[in-house]
């Protein structure tokens, strides 16, 4: 049975933008103004304090490691802050050697390795909208690794460079879910699939998304009755069921008709419609704009 999440990631195509040192040392502070694509950091030595927008401050220290699924406005600061300084990450220049805070003269109190990647589909809301805006997790070494790794192949230019970091990514990003404990899961997949009797009705939809699924049956596949599993699910994933399939559908939608080749009327039948009229319908409500558009203009 299909694995939602690998689905979904899958779909989105990651891939590594930028992967840097980051280091401080003394009284200093960060102001990054909202960015949008996801972002990442783990924690090699010393601590700091991170204060998301819209979230309690936190503490790092070794081992931790952070993903921001949309990387809204932060601040980074040394435990006693100095003045903040603000960056704009979408002008900002990689600086050689990584980035340094604080004062520059001197060994690093704070070091830590952070970047951000981006998608090659345009669809990087649908992994946002699944996950909380801050994930914060302690003591994966596996983690930490991974963020390494990422460094280490980032600086290189050498043959399949890009190939081994969008499979890194790609396990980062796993690994990163699986990670996170299922009671700090905002709604959403997440959360959805970690309630025993929604996760096979997650599975079950996601491995046959063509399906003329109606809530009766997910409830069935649940082992739960249709009004119980209505309210379990708008609770635990954010949606109502067929509200959810709707939007996995054009999740698919969207990238096979990026991807060219088929007919239109091959393309609504893989994503559970009865005819071409229908789809292209349902597709202009939901995207705002009809398949043919959509596919000429590259989504």
């Amino acid at each position: 049975m299909a694995d939602p999440l690998s689905q979904i990631i899958g779909l989105l195509q990651p891939r590594t933008v930028v992967s840097k040192d980051i280091t401080g040392a003394g009284d200093w502070g960060v102001a990054y103004d909202d960015f949008g694509k996801p972002s990442f950091c783990a924690m090699m030595k010393g601590e700091c304090r991170l204060r998301v927008s819209g979230t309690s401050e936190v503490w790092l220290r070794p081992g931790d490691f952070v993903l921001l699924p949309a990387t809204p406005n932060f601040t980074l600061c040394s435990p006693e802050p100095g003045p903040l300084r603000r960056i704009s990450p979408a002008i900002a220049q990689p600086m050689p050697g990584g980035m340094r805070h604080g004062r520059a003269e001197g060994p690093a109190e704070m070091e830590m390795v952070g970047g951000y990647f981006e998608f090659a589909t345009p669809d990087a809301r649908l992994l946002a909208a699944l996950l909380p805006q801050m994930i914060h997790i302690r003591g994966e070494a596996r983690l930490t690794d991974l963020v390494r790794m990422l460094g280490e192949e980032a600086s290189q230019s050498g043959s399949g460079t890009d190939l081994v970091l969008v499979r890194l990514v790609e396990i980062l990003l796993i690994q990163a879910l699986r990670a996170l404990p299922d009671q700090s899961a905002a709604p959403g997949l997440l959360r959805g699939l970690a309630d025993l009797r929604l996760a096979p009705a997650l599975r079950a939809l996601h491995d046959d998304a063509a399906r003329d699924w109606t809530v009766r049956d997910l409830a069935a596949v649940a082992g739960l009755s249709r009004s119980a599993f209505f309210q379990r699910f708008l609770t635990r994933v954010g949606l109502p069921p067929m509200e959810y399939l709707l939007s996995w559908r054009m999740a698919l939608a969207k990238d096979l008709l990026r991807r060219g080749g088929l007919a239109l009327e091959r393309v609504a039948e893989q994503v559970g419609y009865g005819s071409a009229a229908s789809f292209s319908a349902a597709f202009t409500r939901h995207v705002g704009q009809a398949p043919g558009r959509f596919s000429r203009q590259g989504g």
